[in-house]
Formats: C-alpha cells, structure tokens, sequence
C-alpha cells in the first residue's frame, strides 16, 4: 500500500487500529482487505461513507478495474453498498445480519414446538496441534477450549458438535452448563462475530460422532464446517455432524 509521510493517528484509529495488507496478496485483494480491517475496526461505522473507487485508485496507485473487482465483491458479501451517482457506504448492521444468521440449534428446535436437550460427552483444556493452532491464530502446541455435545430433539439426537474454541475470545467457555446453555448462544453473547465460512459436505461420523448419535459408523451424514472470526480474530471451529435421514437444510432466495 502506498503510504504518506508518517503522522499521528487520530484518537478512531489509535482506538481501532488497521493494519496494512499483505503486499504477497494479489492487488484487488490489497484493497479488499484495507476496507475489511477498516469495517472490522470500526474506522467506518454502519452507514458511513467511504473511499470512493477514484479515492482508491489514487491511494493505491491501481486501475479502475482492479479496484472495482475488489469494491464489486466486498459489495457481494453484503459489506458495503454502492449508490448510483452518491459513492460507496458500509452496510447498515441489520443488512449485514440478513446476508449471515447464525441460529442457535435450541431456537430451531423451540420453534418447531419440540425440546431441545444436550449431552456434554466432553469438555476440557487441550494443547492445540499445529493444524488446529493455525486455524485458530494460536500457537502450536497453546491452550484451545474442547467441546463435543449431542443435541437431541424430542430425546432424539440431532446433532453432534465438536467445537475448538480461542481462550482469548471467551475466557470463560469451560465454566458453562452446556445442558442449559449451548455453545452457540453463549459464544454470539460474548464474541459477536464479524464473520464465518462454512464448508458443507456428505460425510461419515467418526466413532465417537456414531455413539453420540446412535448410528452405524457407516451412516450417511450431513457434516458442516464453521469457522467464525471477530474483528480479525478466529474465535472458534467448530464441525456439526448429522444424520442424514433427521437433517436438512432449507432455505429460500429472493433476488
């Protein structure tokens, strides 16, 4: 990124501090990143305009396409909205939460009439192994929260979580009833996310998955992959596992 002579940052910036990109990062990628940090660290509010695609062009030295890739993108994710003729402004909160929900299983399971309740099969302290460190942003080998709950529904069970969860986002995790409480709920309580991939897949349960569920090892699952992230920083990872003959997933999209 191109920089100006160094100068005092401003009490917002002191307060919420952005880094600069990765220069290794492709140059659309530079610029979608400044205005992520930027939107994470609260350097635009919700509704706030921001750099225009001209402004960007000129602080980052790149061609109009290049910054519109990043600026078309970002608007895709439903981070920013741009105005025909009025400039480019951070999306109100309430749009941000209606392009990702998060719903705590117990809510779904309450909203059908039915109740919800769990099995904690584990809870503990853990050293976190390099793969695990790394999706985390900890250290290998550093402390990580470990979970694995069955949800049932009706006494039936539903759900098998499996979460790994940063020590640093929710210091108090391991002090929670998870037969009272979910993981989901007291997480989105006390680490409000900024955002989540998901990776949704066909899969086996492993052997403790099956014993939970009360399945065949062989059973057909539907297995999902969350990682959700505050502000930059990864708060936890989390693998929900399914049977295939009691889940789906529905949904409806209007354009």
């Amino acid at each position: 990124m191109l920089q100006a002579a160094p100068r005092q940052p401003s009490m917002r910036q002191a307060m919420n501090p952005v880094s600069d990109p990765d220069p290794t990062l492709p140059p659309y990628a530079r610029v979608k990143a400044h205005l992520k940090d930027g939107l994470a660290g609260g350097r635009w509010a919700p509704g706030a305009r921001m750099p225009s695609e001209a402004e960007l062009v000129a602080q980052f030295g790149l061609s109009r396409m290049t910054v519109n890739r990043a600026l078309r993108e970002l608007q895709a994710e439903g981070l920013l909205e741009r105005r025909q003729g009025a400039g480019t402004y951070a999306t109100a909160l309430h749009r941000v939460a209606s392009t990702l929900t998060i719903r705590d299983l117990h809510e779904e399971i309450a909203a059908r009439g039915h109740r919800h309740s769990a099995v904690v099969d584990l809870q503990r302290a853990e050293s976190a192994p390099p793969a695990l460190a790394a999706q985390l942003g900890l250290e290998p080998g550093a402390a990580v929260f470990h979970t694995r709950i069955a949800h049932l529904e009706n006494g039936v069970p539903l759900q098998c979580e499996d979460r790994y969860v940063n020590p640093a986002c929710a210091p108090d995790y391991l002090a929670q009833d998870y037969t009272r409480t979910t993981p989901t709920h007291y997480l989105l309580a006390v680490a409000p996310l900024w955002e989540a991939q998901y990776l949704i897949e066909a899969g086996r349960p492993t052997a403790d998955e099956a014993r939970l569920l009360g399945v065949a090892h062989t059973e057909p699952c539907l297995v999902v992959v969350r990682r959700t992230q505050s502000r930059g920083v990864p708060i936890t990872l989390a693998r929900l596992v399914h049977p295939g003959m009691r889940y789906t997933i529905a949904g409806s999209f209007t354009p």
